[in-house]
Protein backbone atom coordinates (compact mmCIF):
# COMPACT_ATOMS: atom_id res chain seq x y z
CA UNK A 1 0.00 0.00 0.00
CA UNK A 2 1.07 3.54 -1.25
CA UNK A 3 2.30 5.81 1.36
CA UNK A 4 0.07 8.72 1.66
CA UNK A 5 1.84 11.97 1.81
CA UNK A 6 1.16 15.69 2.29
CA UNK A 7 0.97 16.49 -1.40
CA UNK A 8 -1.94 13.68 -1.33
CA UNK A 9 -3.68 15.77 0.94
CA UNK A 10 -3.00 19.15 -0.48
CA UNK A 11 -5.03 17.11 -3.37
CA UNK A 12 -7.19 15.71 -1.76
CA UNK A 13 -8.46 19.17 -0.23
CA UNK A 14 -7.70 21.53 -2.67
CA UNK A 15 -4.86 23.53 -0.90
CA UNK A 16 -1.21 23.98 -0.94
CA UNK A 17 1.14 21.45 0.67
CA UNK A 18 2.76 24.43 2.98
CA UNK A 19 -0.92 25.00 4.32
CA UNK A 20 -1.22 21.26 4.96
CA UNK A 21 1.97 20.98 6.61
CA UNK A 22 1.23 24.04 8.95
CA UNK A 23 -2.09 22.86 10.07
CA UNK A 24 -0.30 19.94 10.87
CA UNK A 25 2.24 21.13 12.76
CA UNK A 26 -0.60 23.68 14.54
CA UNK A 27 0.80 26.61 13.31
CA UNK A 28 -1.02 29.50 14.75
CA UNK A 29 -1.15 31.22 11.55
CA UNK A 30 -3.65 28.56 9.87
CA UNK A 31 -7.42 28.99 11.46
CA UNK A 32 -8.61 26.48 13.61
CA UNK A 33 -11.67 25.12 11.08
CA UNK A 34 -8.76 24.93 7.98
CA UNK A 35 -7.06 22.68 10.98
CA UNK A 36 -9.79 20.74 11.93
CA UNK A 37 -10.15 19.91 7.42
CA UNK A 38 -6.71 18.87 7.47
CA UNK A 39 -6.62 16.66 10.36
CA UNK A 40 -9.74 14.97 9.86
CA UNK A 41 -8.46 14.44 5.68
CA UNK A 42 -5.25 12.85 7.46
CA UNK A 43 -7.33 10.50 9.94
CA UNK A 44 -9.55 9.36 6.72
CA UNK A 45 -6.88 8.41 4.04
CA UNK A 46 -4.57 7.27 6.60
CA UNK A 47 -1.78 9.76 6.97
CA UNK A 48 1.46 9.12 9.01
CA UNK A 49 4.26 12.23 8.87
CA UNK A 50 7.32 11.28 8.12
CA UNK A 51 9.06 12.20 11.43
CA UNK A 52 12.94 11.35 10.65
CA UNK A 53 12.53 14.02 7.40
CA UNK A 54 11.28 16.27 9.41
CA UNK A 55 13.70 16.01 12.56
CA UNK A 56 16.37 16.33 9.05
CA UNK A 57 14.97 19.26 8.22
CA UNK A 58 14.12 21.03 11.16
CA UNK A 59 17.34 19.67 13.32
CA UNK A 60 15.50 18.90 15.93
CA UNK A 61 12.38 16.37 16.76
CA UNK A 62 9.05 17.40 17.73
CA UNK A 63 9.37 15.77 21.00
CA UNK A 64 9.73 17.09 24.64
CA UNK A 65 10.77 14.37 27.14
CA UNK A 66 9.69 15.15 30.99
CA UNK A 67 11.01 13.15 33.79
CA UNK A 68 9.06 13.53 37.14
CA UNK A 69 9.08 11.92 40.74
CA UNK A 70 5.41 11.66 40.78
CA UNK A 71 2.53 12.04 37.96
CA UNK A 72 -0.18 11.19 40.80
CA UNK A 73 1.61 14.55 42.97
CA UNK A 74 -1.34 17.17 42.10
CA UNK A 75 1.42 19.65 41.87
CA UNK A 76 3.73 17.77 38.99
CA UNK A 77 0.10 16.98 37.47
CA UNK A 78 -0.52 20.58 37.15
CA UNK A 79 3.40 21.43 36.26
CA UNK A 80 2.67 18.53 33.48
CA UNK A 81 -0.52 20.63 32.27
CA UNK A 82 1.73 23.86 31.72
CA UNK A 83 4.31 21.94 29.95
CA UNK A 84 1.86 20.46 27.56
CA UNK A 85 0.07 23.79 27.32
CA UNK A 86 3.05 25.66 26.28
CA UNK A 87 4.54 22.74 23.95
CA UNK A 88 1.21 22.22 21.51
CA UNK A 89 0.57 25.96 21.11
CA UNK A 90 4.32 25.73 19.46
CA UNK A 91 3.87 22.28 17.78
CA UNK A 92 5.43 20.08 20.44
CA UNK A 93 4.57 16.72 21.97
CA UNK A 94 5.46 15.32 25.36
CA UNK A 95 6.45 12.10 26.74
CA UNK A 96 6.21 11.79 30.39
CA UNK A 97 8.04 9.37 32.41
CA UNK A 98 7.97 8.92 36.21
CA UNK A 99 10.94 7.84 38.31
CA UNK A 100 8.83 6.98 41.35
CA UNK A 101 11.45 8.66 43.32
CA UNK A 102 14.04 6.04 42.53
CA UNK A 103 17.74 7.37 40.97
CA UNK A 104 18.41 4.44 39.00
CA UNK A 105 14.85 4.50 37.46
CA UNK A 106 15.63 8.02 36.67
CA UNK A 107 18.54 7.13 34.56
CA UNK A 108 16.82 4.80 32.79
CA UNK A 109 13.96 7.08 31.52
CA UNK A 110 17.21 9.49 30.83
CA UNK A 111 18.85 7.06 28.77
CA UNK A 112 15.27 5.71 27.25
CA UNK A 113 13.85 9.08 25.93
CA UNK A 114 17.73 10.23 24.91
CA UNK A 115 17.20 6.99 22.60
CA UNK A 116 14.05 8.54 21.59
CA UNK A 117 15.35 11.19 20.17
CA UNK A 118 13.66 13.73 21.97
CA UNK A 119 14.25 17.76 21.24
CA UNK A 120 15.18 18.31 24.79
CA UNK A 121 13.68 17.40 28.86
CA UNK A 122 11.87 19.09 31.54
CA UNK A 123 13.17 17.14 34.55
CA UNK A 124 12.17 17.37 38.25
CA UNK A 125 14.97 15.24 40.48
CA UNK A 126 13.42 12.30 42.56
CA UNK A 127 14.26 12.57 46.27
CA UNK A 128 16.75 9.29 46.23
CA UNK A 129 19.21 11.75 43.52
CA UNK A 130 22.86 11.28 44.86
CA UNK A 131 24.22 13.61 41.53
CA UNK A 132 23.08 14.12 37.79
CA UNK A 133 26.14 12.83 36.23
CA UNK A 134 24.00 11.13 33.98
CA UNK A 135 22.14 14.44 32.80
CA UNK A 136 25.30 16.37 32.37
CA UNK A 137 26.59 14.19 30.08
CA UNK A 138 23.92 14.96 27.41
CA UNK A 139 23.90 18.58 28.58
CA UNK A 140 28.08 18.00 26.76
CA UNK A 141 26.53 16.48 23.57
CA UNK A 142 24.67 19.98 23.04
CA UNK A 143 21.33 18.63 24.77
CA UNK A 144 18.60 21.23 25.92
CA UNK A 145 17.40 20.46 29.80
CA UNK A 146 15.36 22.65 31.99
CA UNK A 147 14.65 21.68 35.76
CA UNK A 148 11.96 22.52 37.79
CA UNK A 149 11.24 22.70 41.40
CA UNK A 150 13.70 20.04 42.51
CA UNK A 151 16.36 21.28 41.05
CA UNK A 152 20.51 20.97 41.21
CA UNK A 153 22.40 23.79 42.59
CA UNK A 154 24.61 24.58 39.53
CA UNK A 155 24.66 28.28 38.22
CA UNK A 156 25.34 27.13 34.82
CA UNK A 157 22.18 24.91 34.24
CA UNK A 158 18.39 26.02 33.45
CA UNK A 159 16.02 26.43 36.04
CA UNK A 160 12.73 27.14 37.28
CA UNK A 161 11.95 27.72 40.88
CA UNK A 162 10.39 29.56 44.00
CA UNK A 163 11.92 30.88 47.16
CA UNK A 164 11.78 27.68 49.07
CA UNK A 165 13.21 29.35 51.50
CA UNK A 166 11.49 32.61 51.85
CA UNK A 167 8.03 30.78 51.77
CA UNK A 168 8.99 28.15 54.38
CA UNK A 169 9.81 31.35 56.45
CA UNK A 170 6.75 33.42 55.90
CA UNK A 171 4.83 30.04 56.73
CA UNK A 172 6.38 29.64 60.31
CA UNK A 173 6.37 33.43 60.83
CA UNK A 174 2.22 32.85 60.58
CA UNK A 175 1.95 30.24 63.22
CA UNK A 176 4.46 32.47 65.68
CA UNK A 177 2.08 35.12 64.91
CA UNK A 178 -0.80 32.99 65.73
CA UNK A 179 0.93 32.96 69.17
CA UNK A 180 3.15 29.32 68.57
CA UNK A 181 6.11 28.54 69.96
CA UNK A 182 6.83 24.66 70.22
CA UNK A 183 6.66 24.27 66.27
CA UNK A 184 7.52 20.78 64.97
CA UNK A 185 8.82 20.82 60.78
CA UNK A 186 8.31 18.03 59.12
CA UNK A 187 11.02 17.75 57.08
CA UNK A 188 12.01 15.98 53.57
CA UNK A 189 14.90 14.10 52.26
CA UNK A 190 17.64 17.19 52.36
CA UNK A 191 19.38 15.71 49.35
CA UNK A 192 16.69 17.92 47.68
CA UNK A 193 17.57 21.77 47.65
CA UNK A 194 13.62 22.63 47.99
CA UNK A 195 14.19 20.73 51.33
CA UNK A 196 17.27 22.46 52.70
CA UNK A 197 15.92 25.74 51.99
CA UNK A 198 12.22 25.10 53.35
CA UNK A 199 14.26 23.86 56.66
CA UNK A 200 17.04 26.51 56.62
CA UNK A 201 13.57 29.11 56.69
CA UNK A 202 12.13 27.30 59.04
CA UNK A 203 14.76 27.92 61.46
CA UNK A 204 15.63 31.38 60.33
CA UNK A 205 11.96 32.28 60.87
CA UNK A 206 12.49 31.11 64.67
CA UNK A 207 15.60 32.61 64.98
CA UNK A 208 14.05 36.28 64.30
CA UNK A 209 11.38 35.59 66.70
CA UNK A 210 14.22 34.80 69.55
CA UNK A 211 12.81 31.19 69.54
CA UNK A 212 15.57 28.82 70.32
CA UNK A 213 16.06 25.89 67.55
CA UNK A 214 15.18 22.35 69.28
CA UNK A 215 16.37 19.43 66.96
CA UNK A 216 13.81 17.03 68.89
CA UNK A 217 11.52 19.46 67.20
CA UNK A 218 12.74 18.21 63.97
CA UNK A 219 11.88 15.13 61.67
CA UNK A 220 13.35 14.18 58.54
CA UNK A 221 11.60 11.85 56.53
CA UNK A 222 9.94 11.26 52.84
CA UNK A 223 7.13 13.26 50.98
CA UNK A 224 4.35 11.03 51.51
CA UNK A 225 1.16 10.71 53.71
CA UNK A 226 2.10 7.89 55.30
CA UNK A 227 5.99 9.73 56.63
CA UNK A 228 3.49 12.37 58.15
CA UNK A 229 1.65 10.43 60.32
CA UNK A 230 4.48 7.96 61.11
CA UNK A 231 6.01 11.07 62.30
CA UNK A 232 3.78 12.76 64.31
CA UNK A 233 2.84 8.85 65.76
CA UNK A 234 6.76 8.75 66.77
CA UNK A 235 6.44 12.39 68.62
CA UNK A 236 3.59 12.03 70.53
CA UNK A 237 5.02 8.42 72.02
CA UNK A 238 7.93 10.46 72.75
CA UNK A 239 5.62 13.05 74.71
CA UNK A 240 7.44 15.66 73.08
CA UNK A 241 5.38 18.66 73.47
CA UNK A 242 4.41 20.71 70.68
CA UNK A 243 1.62 23.52 69.15
CA UNK A 244 2.01 23.56 65.89
CA UNK A 245 3.53 21.63 62.81
CA UNK A 246 4.81 23.31 59.54
CA UNK A 247 4.80 20.37 57.08
CA UNK A 248 7.66 20.32 54.26
CA UNK A 249 4.72 19.70 51.33
CA UNK A 250 0.97 18.99 51.45
CA UNK A 251 0.73 14.89 51.82
CA UNK A 252 2.87 15.20 54.67
CA UNK A 253 0.54 17.77 56.25
CA UNK A 254 -2.50 15.49 55.22
CA UNK A 255 -0.79 12.10 56.96
CA UNK A 256 -0.10 14.49 60.42
CA UNK A 257 -3.37 16.10 60.06
CA UNK A 258 -4.89 12.50 60.10
CA UNK A 259 -3.16 10.84 63.07
CA UNK A 260 -3.95 13.73 64.86
CA UNK A 261 -8.07 13.55 64.34
CA UNK A 262 -7.42 10.19 65.13
CA UNK A 263 -6.04 10.56 68.52
CA UNK A 264 -8.83 13.29 69.19
CA UNK A 265 -6.03 16.10 69.25
CA UNK A 266 -7.94 19.39 67.94
CA UNK A 267 -7.30 21.07 65.63
CA UNK A 268 -6.13 24.13 65.59
CA UNK A 269 -7.26 24.23 69.58
CA UNK A 270 -4.53 22.37 70.47
CA UNK A 271 -2.08 21.98 67.69
CA UNK A 272 -1.91 24.33 64.29
CA UNK A 273 -0.87 23.06 60.94
CA UNK A 274 1.10 24.81 57.66
CA UNK A 275 1.47 22.74 54.21
CA UNK A 276 3.19 23.58 51.51
CA UNK A 277 2.21 23.33 47.89
CA UNK A 278 -1.90 23.89 47.88
CA UNK A 279 -3.17 20.40 46.93
CA UNK A 280 -6.92 20.61 45.70
CA UNK A 281 -7.34 18.46 48.78
CA UNK A 282 -6.30 21.19 51.33
CA UNK A 283 -9.43 22.83 50.81
CA UNK A 284 -12.08 20.82 51.53
CA UNK A 285 -10.61 18.37 54.03
CA UNK A 286 -11.67 19.28 57.48
CA UNK A 287 -10.33 21.27 59.05
CA UNK A 288 -8.96 23.00 55.95
CA UNK A 289 -5.13 23.12 55.53
CA UNK A 290 -2.89 26.83 55.59
CA UNK A 291 -0.86 26.08 53.07
CA UNK A 292 2.04 27.75 50.54
CA UNK A 293 0.14 28.30 47.07
CA UNK A 294 2.98 26.67 44.90
CA UNK A 295 2.63 27.88 41.30
CA UNK A 296 2.60 24.21 39.70
CA UNK A 297 0.87 25.62 36.25
CA UNK A 298 3.26 28.13 36.18
CA UNK A 299 6.17 26.58 36.31
CA UNK A 300 5.45 24.07 34.12
CA UNK A 301 4.63 26.67 31.38
CA UNK A 302 7.95 28.64 31.93
CA UNK A 303 9.83 25.80 32.04
CA UNK A 304 8.58 24.97 28.81
CA UNK A 305 9.14 28.42 27.43
CA UNK A 306 12.59 27.86 28.18
CA UNK A 307 13.05 25.10 26.71
CA UNK A 308 11.77 25.46 23.43
CA UNK A 309 13.45 28.43 23.11
CA UNK A 310 16.62 26.52 23.38
CA UNK A 311 16.24 24.45 21.38
CA UNK A 312 15.07 26.44 18.44
CA UNK A 313 18.21 28.53 19.26
CA UNK A 314 16.75 31.46 20.28
CA UNK A 315 18.12 33.52 23.46
CA UNK A 316 15.10 35.01 25.45
CA UNK A 317 16.26 33.95 28.51
CA UNK A 318 19.58 35.73 29.78
CA UNK A 319 19.13 34.57 33.44
CA UNK A 320 19.39 30.71 33.76
CA UNK A 321 17.61 30.58 37.47
CA UNK A 322 13.77 31.66 37.19
CA UNK A 323 12.18 32.41 40.48
CA UNK A 324 8.39 32.42 40.79
CA UNK A 325 6.08 34.01 43.81
CA UNK A 326 4.04 32.15 46.50
CA UNK A 327 1.12 33.13 48.47
CA UNK A 328 0.33 31.82 52.28
CA UNK A 329 -3.85 30.66 52.02
CA UNK A 330 -4.59 31.00 55.52
CA UNK A 331 -7.45 28.63 56.46
CA UNK A 332 -8.96 26.68 59.26
CA UNK A 333 -5.75 24.61 60.42
CA UNK A 334 -4.60 27.90 62.02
Amino acid sequence: MTQVTIKDLALNLGLSTSTISRALRNHPDINIETKKLVRAAALKLGYEPNIVARNLKTKYSNQIGIIIPEIKHDFFSKAISGIEEVAYNAGFTVIVSQSNEDEEREKINTNALYLHRVAGFIVSLSQTTQNIDHFKILIEKGVKIVFFDRVWEEDDLYKVVIDDFKASKDAVSHLISKGNRRIVHLAGPQILQNCRGRFEGYKEALEEAGIPFDENLVLHGGMHEDDGLKSIKQLIAQNIEFDSIFAVNDPVAVGATLYLKKMGIEIPGKVSIVGFSNNPITEYMSPSLTTIEQPAYEMGKKAAEVLISLIKGEDGFPEKKITLETNLIEREST
